[in-house]
């Protein structure tokens, strides 16, 4: 079952209302990077009212989000004004958030980049995604950005897992890949969240409620048994059992 829905729903048409639309709309790997991380951050709550702060973004950096952080024009966009910019993130959180990233890409020239080389500093050969989170969360961390981005790795960081799936697994019509050679695929961890933890304990892939890095662990062990050398594979399968029901 869990193949056949992976294989249902992962084509093309997934992106029509899911987040990562956005990142196949710009050109150039870099854009592709930046506007998946910014939209990955920005996607929890409702679609309906996450994905037009993310379409703010596209249209107000015409699509180079590279340019748009480097010179700036991200704090004309975005006023570091203390008002509300989305449910939990005020103006001030995305201020930092954005200005963090840009002092990223300005050092590293890219996310991908600054996690190659410290990856395999902290935790083994640049081939983990949990190093990969390890590392993106210490940055923001020592950048003075709070709220946006998890300080570490006790949470889920549901997020940042959905964006690395969609950077490292290749041969998709929805993942992009561009991380494929520095990030084993086959260490990417479930992107955890009410709704798939809900799923996955009715199909009794796991038997917990908690969500936390422990257990989105587990469950992608569990996924690792029918989808080895793929296991976010299954987070189609997850996302289809609901839809399908």
């Amino acid at each position: 079952m869990l193949k056949a829905l992976a294989d249902k729903y992962e084509r093309k048409e997934f992106l029509d209302g899911d987040p990562s639309w956005f990142m196949h709309q710009v050109e150039g790997d870099t854009n592709r990077e930046l506007l998946a991380f910014i939209a990955s951050s920005l996607s929890y709550g409702s679609r309906r009212q996450f994905m037009p702060k993310i379409q703010f973004i596209l249209d107000a950096s015409h699509g180079d989000v590279t340019h748009w952080l480097l010179s700036g024009r991200y704090r004309y966009d975005i006023p570091d004004d203390g008002q509300c910019f989305y449910r939990l993130y005020s103006r001030h959180h995305m201020h930092n958030f954005l200005r963090a990233l840009a002092e990223m890409v300005r050092e590293y020239g890219s996310i991908k980049a600054y996690i190659t080389p410290l990856s395999r500093q902290i935790g083994g050969g640049g081939e983990s995604a949990l190093t990969a989170i390890k590392t993106i969360t210490a940055w923001f961390a020592e950048h003075g950005s709070v709220g946006v981005i998890p300080k570490d790795t006790t949470s889920s960081c549901k997020r940042l897992c959905m964006f690395l799936r969609w950077m490292v697994r290749d041969h998709s019509p929805v993942d992009l890949g561009l991380w494929a050679d520095i990030i084993d695929k086959r260490t990417l961890i479930i992107p955890l969240d009410t709704h798939v933890m809900q799923e996955a304990n009715r199909l009794g892939l796991i038997h917990t409620h908690t969500t936390s890095m422990a257990t989105a662990l587990k469950l992608t062990d569990k996924l690792r048994e029918t989808f080895p050398d793929d296991p976010l594979k299954g987070d189609f399968a997850l996302f289809g059992v609901g839809i399908s029901e």
